[in-house]
């Protein structure tokens, strides 16, 4: 019975190479099984993470090459069809290929995570966030995948510089194509390097100002003030100024605080002294960038200019808040008077009335 022939090989030689094929899944499993109770206890012990990448990353292209080899093997021993031998051939040459680019590829994308990852969550490390490590593994895998396409084509005989300069004039015609997605993607890559924000960044570009939610490489999304999502294309955010507030060390504030002109200059000091104070009042008031001065004499005022900084940690509208308050209140309690619009009107020899700016009597 073994010697009775199935399409062109005796039932034989079949059970052999189908004992090939189960012997390679049998070496497979082994293989997972030494992997998982040795090999990873011993790299566990050592204080470099690079050999348990590697043999992490080893296993499944290796099971997959043995299983290809064996296939290759139980095949080869076969009396097959020359066309059918062939196309086996061919797919083993670039299945053995893409199975190295596999390795490197999935090498590459693990030691990325493993050492770039943690960097660029630390919010210490600027020049790195998640998503230019994103952009960064992209382009490597992008790279690697097309090395090993190309040598694999080259295996089976594919003339790839033709191939390739196929490719580029048709690539010359698409790029003029599009050449606006051209700009955008190297204003991307210009974004990318220069770093002049980040995701989460609240930056001022042309008229819209908000907080940064995506940098891709055609535009950037920029969540504005009023909730609104406005996209802008890259090209278009390398040549315009940035402003990035996020950036800022403390946010100044200027006021003119207006007295009235019988304000007398015991007073006038007064009310300096409890504005350049402020800092003792008010938590996030910077102690060192503090001015207040006497800068004005105005139609209805004597000018007070007073200027002042929030600490970064700091709410840019509830410490203005807190302050103006508070001037509010210690004014009041020294007896400081805030001006208003006011005109004196003389009616005669020696008498006077003066009146607001809506020209209500006042006395």
């Amino acid at each position: 019975m073994l010697e009775q022939i199935f399409y062109g090989n005796t039932l034989h030689d079949w059970l052999i190479s189908l004992a090939i094929i189960i012997g390679a899944i049998i070496l497979n499993k082994i293989i997972v099984l030494l992997n998982k109770n040795v090999i990873q206890k011993l790299t566990a012990k050592t204080n470099n993470r690079l050999d348990d990448i590697l043999f992490q990353m080893l296993q499944a292209p290796v099971l997959f090459g043995i299983m290809l080899f064996a296939i290759w093997i139980a095949a080869k021993r076969l009396n097959l069809n020359p066309g059918f031998e062939n196309i086996i051939l061919k797919s083993f040459q670039i299945l053995i290929v893409l199975n190295i680019t596999w390795f490197v590829a999935r090498l590459m994308n693990a030691i990325i995570e493993e050492y770039w990852v943690p960097i660029a969550d630390d919010p210490k490390h600027k020049k790195l966030d998640t998503h230019l490590i994103s952009i960064i593994r992209r382009t490597v895998l992008a790279i690697i995948w097309a090395l090993g396409a190309v040598m694999a084509l080259n295996n089976i005989g594919v003339d790839v510089r033709a191939l390739l300069g196929t490719l580029g004039i048709g690539g010359l015609a698409f790029a003029l194509a599009a050449q606006d997605t051209i700009k955008n993607i190297f204003g991307g890559i210009t974004i990318f390097t220069d770093r002049p924000f980040r995701i989460g960044d609240r930056i001022k570009v042309d008229k819209y100002e908000g907080f940064v939610e995506d940098i891709g490489i055609r535009s950037t999304r920029i969540r504005t003030l009023e909730k609104r999502l406005v996209t802008i294309p890259n090209y278009k955010m390398v040549d315009a100024p940035i402003e990035n507030i996020s950036e800022e060390p403390m946010r100044r504030v200027l006021m003119k605080l207006g007295l009235t002109y019988n304000t007398s200059p015991e007073k006038m000091n007064e009310a300096m002294e409890i504005l350049k104070g402020m800092p003792q009042r008010i938590k996030n008031v910077n102690q060192k960038e503090i001015v207040a001065a006497f800068t004005d004499f105005t139609d209805f005022a004597l000018i007070i200019t007073f200027v002042y900084f929030i600490n970064k940690q700091g709410d840019v509208m509830e410490t203005p808040s807190q302050v103006n308050y508070e001037i509010l209140r210690a004014f009041n309690e020294s007896g400081i008077e805030f001006a208003f619009p006011t005109q004196t009107i003389y009616l005669g020899k020696d008498s006077a009335v003066s009146l607001s700016k809506d020209n209500k009597v006042l006395k």
